[in-house]
């Protein structure tokens, strides 16, 4: 193998350009030329395809989103767009693919591996954490810390006014940044997807830590079966019908895959990249180059789009033992 390309798809995550740094670098340090492909499937078809050197990665491993650019691709969608797609790497004459991105990116990937035989090995980044294979995704460290500042400040009005805020982050599947921000936020609730939430218990703790606090706050992942923070919001302002008391509802949205990496993103990220260049090097394909229990393992494609990454009943019990 003497010529692969990378590429970004999906939604951004803070810590992709790290990830792209690291492919780069690690390309030319093992001889290899390596090519960028810009708008992730999309460029792939439509021949977004430029050489790369070390200098064109400088100075990007603080910054947010991707240098690649990212794009969702209906073409690729289709046999003919993918073969579209293969016609481009062929007469680029690339012979190996590192992907970034999450599930819909790797579930690509492998479609493409099965109908091209290009080699593939994919790269986590997702703000979700949802991605089997890896104790982390690249970006979600700093979409947690991004959403727990924000929770901080609001805490603070919060405290100041006697509200109940209920505030939505990102997480339509998974509930993992919701946990994480209400753990180190202190919020009082978590409302996630992995579990039922019980609106009538809700509105009963309310009431009893209303005895000892007066503000409140409700952190709800955007993905929950009882709505988003506004239908919760409005659900639980019904039951409690309390007029001297203020529900406010702050939905955090896209702020959350913004900003500069922390330092655990761009170090995961530069270990996944130098990993993915190797494993092409050593013959693996259509897998996940991920960092589980501190070791870099690789994880078939089938598996990471296929299986689970539960939360673990602990984040959740010590969010009810912290709230009381």
């Amino acid at each position: 193998m003497k010529r692969i390309a990378v590429y970004t798809s999906g939604g951004d995550a803070p810590g992709m350009n790290a990830c792209i740094r690291a492919v780069v670098r690690t390309s030319i340090f093992k001889g290899l030329e390596i090519y960028g492909i810009s708008y992730g499937y999309d460029g792939m078809i439509n021949g977004n395809i430029k050489k790369m050197q070390s200098h064109s990665v400088s100075n990007i491993i603080q910054r947010g989103g991707t240098i690649l650019k990212s794009a969702r691709s209906e073409q690729f969608m289709t046999k003919e767009g993918r073969k579209k797609a293969y016609d481009q790497l062929r007469a680029n004459g690339i012979e190996g693919l590192v992907a970034i991105g999450g599930d819909g990116t790797f579930t690509g990937a492998k479609v493409f591996f099965e109908e091209f035989g290009i080699p593939v090995i994919g790269c986590p980044g997702t703000i979700d954490n949802d991605i089997y294979g890896t104790d982390y995704t690249i970006g979600f460290d700093t979409a947690v810390n991004t959403a727990l500042e924000a929770i901080d400040k609001i805490r603070d009005t919060a405290a100041a006014h006697d509200r109940i805020f209920f505030v939505e982050v990102m997480g339509r599947d998974s509930g993992y940044i919701a946990v994480e921000c209400g753990i180190g936020g202190g919020a009082e609730f978590v409302m996630v997807p992995e579990t039922e939430t019980d609106i009538k218990k809700v509105v009963k703790s309310l009431k009893n830590l209303r005895k000892t606090k007066s503000s409140s706050i409700i952190v709800v992942a955007e993905g929950g079966e009882e709505g988003n923070a506004d239908q919760i919001m409005e659900k639980v302002k019904n039951k409690i019908q309390d007029e001297d008391k203020e529900f406010k509802v702050t939905t955090l949205g896209h702020i959350q895959r913004g900003g500069n990496p922390t330092a655990r993103d761009r170090v995961l990220a530069s270990r996944c990249g130098m990993a993915a260049v190797e494993g092409l090097i050593d013959g693996k394909s259509n897998c996940m180059a991920g960092v589980v229990s501190g070791e870099v393992l690789y994880t078939p494609f089938d598996d990471c789009i296929n299986k689970t990454k539960p939360l673990t009943g602990d984040h959740l019990k010590l969010i009810e033992i912290l709230s009381i």
